[in-house]
């Protein structure tokens, strides 16, 4: 087998959430790109005409749509039961859905607390849960999260974003010591300072984002096509070996 073979997704199906826009869209594209046939999940998904199944279907493979709200484990609970009778093998899990709320610390709301660790972390463990237990019973899988800097750094103003996102690279590596012997590689991205919409604020801040140019050694914010490389290579079989990892895609931020 060629090395370029190794990261072919041909005949796979993966479940990426979060695909509506943003480094989620990006990701799933790519492993259509790569032969990846894509289950498309986000909070305000159209059944059918977004931008991803366009992007998707365009490359020859299916695509599959459905709304979660990823805050409400009730929908949670209902999505996870619709899919997996829907789709009994899911071969590659991205979770990639979060939500961010700012506020300093002392003035932080509980409505915030809760909505971000429900939705980035509660949500995320009880999807990894149930399809990483059919991974496991098949003896095959890939699950990658979307850590993020935040899950090695504190941050401002988003103790329950910084909170999750640690979280994220725990459950990561404790997903990853009890499956990679059983045929199942659970591993993270962490992106960096991304142009997406989450940071439009800090874009448009003109303390913050000059600050935070200069400490990037690639002297820019990252886009979401970034990330189509890692997340291949992560969900095929060029990281067979791979387990437990966050794989930071920052610009050089990390290193600084």
């Amino acid at each position: 087998m060629g090395v370029l073979d190794l990261f072919k997704l041909d005949g796979r199906v993966a479940l990426v959430t979060g695909c509506r826009r943003g480094i989620g869209k990006a990701m799933a594209v790519a492993l259509a790109e790569a032969g990846a046939d894509i289950i498309g999940v986000s909070r305000s998904l159209e059944p059918q005409g977004s931008g991803v199944e366009a992007a998707v279907t365009a490359l020859g493979r299916k695509f599959s749509a459905y709304a979660c709200d990823f805050k409400a484990r009730a929908s949670v609970k209902s999505f996870l039961e619709k899919v997996t009778a829907e789709h009994p093998v899911i071969d590659i899990l991205v979770n990639n859905a979060g939500t961010i709320l700012r506020k300093p610390a002392a003035e932080h709301p509980d409505e915030y607390w809760d909505e971000v660790i429900e939705t980035n972390l509660n949500a995320q463990w009880l999807i990894s849960r149930e399809i990483g237990r059919r991974m496991v019973e098949r003896g095959s899988g890939k699950i990658i999260f979307t850590a993020s800097l935040l899950t090695f750094q504190g941050g401002i103003t988003v103790p329950g974003y910084a909170a999750s996102k640690g979280a994220i690279g725990q459950l990561t590596k404790a997903l990853a010591n009890e499956w990679a012997g059983k045929g199942v590689q659970v591993n993270a991205i962490a992106p960096g300072y991304i142009a997406t919409d989450n940071t439009t604020a800090l874009r448009a801040d003109p303390v913050r984002n000059p600050a935070i140019l200069a400490r990037i050694p690639a002297g820019r914010w990252g886009e979401p096509d970034d990330f189509k490389g890692t997340i291949v290579y992560l969900a095929s079989r060029a990281s067979g070996y791979v387990s437990g990892e966050i794989v930071v895609v920052d610009g050089g931020w990390m290193g600084r």
